[in-house]
């Protein structure tokens, strides 16, 4: 099975977000934590018009860089908690599983809360004998 594939069963459902929204969530989090934690050692230089702008960010508003920051981090933490939630609500009860969501969704965010939102588990079959039971006991 490759990371694309999903399992069979929806106890174990899981997807592996794609590597390129891995890398540009990855790079978005770093760039940003760089300029909030070491803005004197950010290479604005070497990035031309973005660092340019991103100097300007952080020499004239750093109070909002700095709460943006927190603020992207509390909302990877809100979405991880709230994928045990849909974990549950879709039959997913796996717990390496869960896990696994909640790990890839508070690296990833949104690139990954979007594979589990839009999972929708299937349906469970009946045979139909207690259909039939059911009509006769009536």
């Amino acid at each position: 099975m490759t990371s694309s594939e999903t399992s069979e069963s929806p106890s174990t459902y899981f997807r592996l977000t794609h590597p390129i929204f891995m890398a540009a969530v990855a790079f978005g989090l770093v760039y940003h934590g760089w300029t909030v934690f070491s803005p004197e050692t950010f290479p604005y230089d070497y990035l031309g018009p973005i660092g340019t702008f991103t100097n300007y960010l952080v020499t004239n508003h750093k109070i909002y860089v700095d709460i943006g920051y927190a603020i992207v981090w509390l909302i990877h933490i809100a979405e991880a908690l709230y994928s045990i939630k849909l974990c549950r609500d879709k039959g997913i009860t796996d717990p390496l599983t869960q896990f696994q969501w909640v790990v890839q969704t508070f690296c990833f965010g949104l690139t990954s809360f979007f594979h589990l939102l839009i999972y929708d588990p299937p349906k469970e079959t009946s045979t139909g004998e207690g259909h039939d039971r059911n009509k006769k006991r009536n």
